[in-house]
């Protein structure tokens, strides 16, 4: 029997069909829509169905089914929800995961959707309670646990003997509690409670600030151990009677975990569960004619055959709150998955269980159909997709192309510095290092990585790994730091690299070695040999040639190709290739092959030479090469210890769930980023690639993970676009100092801002990325400037042509990055106006002990070197530009004006009446008027300004080391 959404409740009719979250509330076991302004709100007495509904990046509809059951709702109704929601599934073709969630026990998934808790509140409609109403506030305090999702439990012990609202045995030093009173929110935080906890409960104070105080009442955060001496403190513990030691928190049920006795399996045959002996868990056991009941003591799992009628399935899920009720376990969760839609967690509990088959998609059958029909001549125009409308599919990069690269090629222990014309050309047996800057919102982005050909050795890879993580710490470990492996390249790397060819072969000393020792066959490229070039792309910004194995089974209809071998040249383009195709072939044989003439084979009517340099003709496939799609990404938080890797997934995750205490992954399946905070144990900083590779290798989510899969290293405050690109992202969070419950508390109380009001920092004018030609201009290889004139990547032939009659000899190559001469902000900021501090002298004494105390602080060139994002290398190569004369004297006119105007303000300065520090701050009570805000250390006398200037100087060495790091970083730049 089949069930249609016409068979569901009216109110469940039409349900499911566009993202976002539904809910309806059990009433006289009806279900009744909840209108969302009500989203959130549950009752201890009722019952709800919630219905989540997820669009993948392919389009397609994912549903999450929950049925939530309030403490005080009944039996009888818990049954007949169960039953809604599988009636619900059918409906909705039966590919729902459905979760039973009891009254504080819900699962993350449930409790991500109402960020940041939900508090049930009493009364309810089918137990018989009627809603409560308080006419006035009521004081409460609440119990919160969770890293991640924080679980609410309002405290319900009254201490009315005492004459104050709780009694102090509630509180202990393992948990964070909220205490909500008719003015005040106070959060106290127990001892042993964790950073993060701390953080997330305060998610929850801001959430009662805003539903039951209407955004107006105090906050207060007293810390377990603060006396009475504290003012909110004291008021605190007032509401207790008055401070006590803290008594040792006891065992409660909700803390106490069900015992299990291993993994049990259960068929359920006419609404009766039956067990099943076996030694070990296959997926064979499981029959899709049949129901069964997976009982892993914490949980528990139902598992529905396709062929199940769904009489059968709401039998199953009757037998499963049976199963609860007759087990004493009625607060356990219960997932129930349909068969060829497990989820991870149920097919991890198998000791074997096969690799998820997909299905082929019906575009792979009309290709072999189209590419047919396409070879006898027939067109098929609008049969299948070309690569040009397939384009506009492909992935963004979301990097900016107009940066600065450099590329450094490994032999051993050290790095060897490539030419511009060289840096996108690697060879399959040997490593690479790259730097890439480039431009971003409000910085200059770096990026560092490395790039594993797949006939390197290892010596060659551990030590391209070794360089880069010394070039990233370095540099304070602001790049982002990427590993990737060729075949397995992002779409970032290859719009970086913009024109990228692959050699076969190598030409560092361990290949070499590696090939005499195991005497391999040397299969190097040689440019006079016989070679063939697969070419692939997007556009002139992102195009690639990869050479590949000079066979026919090499070819394929969706693609070009350049064969070269016996003084000739060949251009091979498929049937179903497009003319974008063919431009990006003719500009890829500019780079490998200019100034030859080639000989241009159509599919179907080659020349006999060109099969003969093939080895002889066979078939070949038609379809294009099909890489991995980016699936929806997946982030989870990170616990490594003893070589042993322990992840949470976060669910419905934004930037707020990112603890600046932890390091967290995010899974793209097609590329991997793992983020680093900034208050991470330092001892772990450099095991973080480790955490990245052992995450491949568990494959968590069993998704068929490959080892080579691109691995990002983030850290905190240096997050890229192609990072920031998954979240609502605000930079200035990021920005912010100290851990994640100070930053909270900051924004909180208001004694910190989300939003800094930070001009933007300018960045480099880069000169060394053509933007992208256009595609009208004629291009002609015979124009193509010879190969030992570098030349720009992306460029057209007809331009270089051009450009190589306006440059001039010993010019640097725009393609390599311009030499980073002291100091860095005057490339940053060319229209900065700060002042110059060596030209401070004539002002006044306070201003003289600021610079002073600036010059003192401010880093020696040694430690300022590592910061700039230029090589030694490059800086040794290239040299900074000598001012000309005419240059000179302007400069020399400008300092003399400068001069002169600062020595028209220094005798202002000392004109200038003075008043006390306490009435120049900015939240003075009594401020004085009509002064220049923007110069209040000028109305300070000297001995008052030396004097917090001292101060300071003892608070800045009290600062932990990295911070005073920075603050000498922002003197170096301002």
């Amino acid at each position: 029997m089949t069930f249609s959404m016409r068979d569901l409740d009216q109110a469940l009719q039409g349900c499911g069909q566009k993202s976002g979250i539904e809910i309806w509330r059990i009433e006289s076991f009806k279900p009744v829509a909840v209108p969302k302004e009500s989203h959130g709100k549950f009752f201890t007495g009722d019952s709800y169905i919630v219905l989540k509904t997820t669009a993948s990046r392919s389009g397609s509809l994912h549903h999450d089914i929950h049925y939530w059951l309030g403490k005080d709702s009944s039996q009888d109704e818990a049954g007949s929800v169960a039953v809604m929601t599988v009636e619900l599934d059918s409906a909705l073709g039966g590919r729902a995961v459905q979760y039973r969630e009891v009254q504080g026990q819900e699962t993350e998934k449930f409790l991500s959707y109402f960020k940041p808790c939900i508090i049930p509140q009493e009364g309810g409609v089918a137990s018989g309670f009627n809603h409560v109403k308080p006419e006035e506030h009521q004081t409460r305090l609440y119990i919160c646990k969770g890293k991640h999702v924080v679980r609410v439990k309002e405290a319900n012990l009254i201490c009315s003997h005492l004459q104050v609202p709780f009694a102090r045995s509630t509180l202990n030093h393992d948990d964070v509690f909220i205490l909500d009173t008719e003015s005040k929110i106070f959060q106290f935080s127990g001892s042993k409670s964790s950073i993060q906890e701390r953080a997330k409960a305060l998610e929850v104070v801001q959430y009662i600030k805003d539903t039951y105080h209407d955004g107006k009442c105090e906050i207060a955060a007293v810390e377990d151990g603060r006396m009475m001496a504290d003012a909110e403190a004291g008021e605190f513990w007032g509401l207790f009677g008055g401070f006590a030691p803290l008594p040792k928190k006891p065992a409660s049920n909700d803390d106490q975990t069900a015992e299990s006795d291993g993994i049990k399996l259960f068929s359920v045959v006419k609404g009766k569960t039956e067990p099943i002996e076996v030694e070990s868990l296959q997926k064979d056991l499981l029959d899709t004619n049949k129901c069964y009941i997976l009982d892993c003591g914490l949980e528990l799992f139902v598992w529905k055959g396709r062929s199940t009628s769904i009489d059968q399935r709401k039998s199953a899920s009757q037998a499963a709150e049976e199963f609860f009720r007759s087990s004493e376990r009625p607060k356990l969760n219960l997932v129930s998955v349909m068969e060829g839609f497990e989820t991870v967690m149920f097919r991890s509990k198998f000791d074997s269980w096969p690799a998820t088959s997909t299905v082929a998609e019906p575009q792979q059958g009309r290709g072999k159909v189209a590419a047919l029909l396409q070879r006898q001549g027939v067109n098929v125009q609008g049969l299948v997709k070309t690569s040009s409308s397939s384009s506009k599919d492909d992935p963004k990069p979301y990097i900016d192309a107009t940066g600065n690269l450099q590329v450094w090629r490994i032999n051993g222990e050290e790095k060897i510095s490539l030419e511009a014309a060289e840096q996108s050309k690697f060879y399959s047996g040997d490593c690479y290092i790259f730097q890439y800057s480039y431009p971003g919102e409000d910085r200059e982005e770096h990026l560092v990585g490395t790039w594993l050909g797949k006939q390197s050795v290892e010596e060659d890879r551990e030590s391209a790994i070794s360089i880069a993580s010394k070039m990233v710490e370095s540099m304070k470990f602001m790049p982002a730091q990427a590993r990737i492996y060729e075949g397995k390249e992002p779409i970032q790397f290859f719009v970086i690299m913009q024109s990228f060819i692959t050699f076969k072969g190598g030409v560092s000393d361990a290949f070499k070695k590696y090939i005499a020792d195991n005497e391999v066959p040397d299969i190097t490229y040689d440019k006079e040999g016989v070679a063939l070039f697969r070419v692939q792309g997007s556009g002139p910004e992102n195009m690639q040639a990869i050479q590949i194995e000079a066979v026919s089974t090499g070819l394929n209809s969706s693609h070009c190709y350049i064969l070269h071998g016996d003084s000739t040249v060949f251009t091979w383009c498929g049937n179903l290739t497009s003319s974008d195709d063919k431009e990006l072939m003719e500009r890829m044989l500019d780079l490998i092959k200019p100034n030859e003439h080639t000989k241009a084979q159509k599919e179907g009517s080659e020349c006999e030479q060109f099969w003969e340099l093939l080895g002889g003709k066979s078939e070949y496939p038609s379809q294009k090469i099909k890489k991995d799609g980016e699936s929806d990404p997946h982030l989870f938080s990170c616990t490594f210890s003893n070589e042993n890797l322990k992840v949470t997934e976060i669910f419905s995750f934004t930037q707020d769930d990112l603890m600046t205490e932890d390091i967290f992954i995010l899974d793209c399946h097609t590329e991997i980023f793992v983020w680093v905070g900034q208050q991470v144990d330092p001892k772990k900083k450099p095991q973080v690639l480790t955490i990245g590779e052992k995450f491949l290798k568990h494959d968590f989510l069993l998704e068929n993970l490959a080892s080579e899969t691109p691995i990002y290293i983030v850290t905190e405050g240096n997050e890229p676009p192609f990072f920031t690109r998954f979240f609502t992202w605000d930079s200035s969070k990021s920005a912010m100092h100290g851990n994640s419950f100070q930053k909270k508390l900051a924004v909180l109380t208001n004694k910190g801002k989300p939003l800094l009001d930070k001009p933007k920092r300018r960045v480099p004018a880069y000169s060394s990325r053509s933007s992208v030609p256009d595609k009208s201009q004629p291009r002609s290889r015979s124009m193509t400037s010879s190969p030992d004139r570098a030349r720009v990547r992306g460029r057209s032939p007809a331009f270089n042509a051009l450009a190589a009659n306006f440059e001039k000899l010993g010019t640097r190559n725009q393609s390599t990055p311009p030499p980073m001469v002291s100091p860095l902000v005057r490339k940053l900021y060319p229209k900065s106006h700060a002042p110059d501090l060596t030209k401070l002298a004539p002002k006044s004494a306070a201003f003289a002990a600021r610079t002073a105390l600036f010059e003192k602080f401010r880093p020696t060139p040694q430690e300022a070197a590592p910061t700039t994002p230029s090589s030694s290398e490059a800086t040794n190569e290239a040299e900074a530009p000598k001012p000309t004369s005419e240059t000179t004297e302007e400069e020399s006119t400008n300092n003399i004006h400068e001069d002169s105007k600062e020595e028209a303000e220094a005798e202002e300065d000392s004109s200038l009446p003075t008043f006390p520090y306490e009435r120049l701050k900015t939240d003075s009570e009594d401020p004085v008027p009509d002064i220049d805000l923007a110069r209040r250390e000028a109305y300070m006398s000297a001995a008052e300004f030396n004097e917090k200037l001292e101060m300071t100087k003892k608070e800045f060495y009290k600062l932990p080391k990295w911070k005073q790091n920075k603050l000498k970083m922002a003197v170096q730049l301002f």
